[in-house]
């Protein structure tokens, strides 16, 4: 097992900082990454930030994680979310462990949100703190 997170973004979150700011803030994708690098040289870890909006992207990291020992694998889905069982057996296909994260909550937003493929299968989720959400769940992944 390596020190390395790996940070999964899906589609939209490229968006960040301009995309509906006042459901998930204004930071950037990049000004998140800068605060999760800080911290976790804090906590001698290395993250691996990253983002596609395409699902097949998302499940080779997810395998790329498991091949390269990564402590564990933070994953923003995005809408896939709420729709891919693909995702859902990738996280369920490798040992590492997954945390779900989210800047909004789902539960208080439409109904469509309140299913979580990725949930079923990850080892736990952090949602509704906006960028602070990442991270917590960096916090989380340390612990494991």
């Amino acid at each position: 097992m390596t020190d390395t997170i790996f940070v999964l973004n899906g589609p939209n979150l490229n968006l960040l900082g301009t995309r509906e700011p006042e459901i998930y803030g204004s930071d950037t994708l990049d000004d998140i990454a800068g605060m999760l690098e800080d911290r976790a040289r804090e906590l001698d870890l290395e993250v691996e930030v990253r983002q596609s909006n395409h699902e097949g992207h998302l499940i080779d990291w997810l395998h790329e994680a498991q091949a390269d020992g990564a402590k564990a694998v933070l994953l923003n889905a995005g809408a896939f979310t709420h729709t891919s069982v693909a995702l859902h057996d990738a996280i369920k296909a490798i040992a590492t462990p997954v945390i779900e994260v989210h800047l909004s909550n789902p539960h208080a937003r439409e109904p469509f949100r309140h299913v979580s493929l990725v949930g079923q299968a990850a080892k736990g989720t952090i949602a509704g703190f906006g960028g602070m959400s990442y991270l917590l769940a960096l916090e989380a992944a340390a612990r494991l």
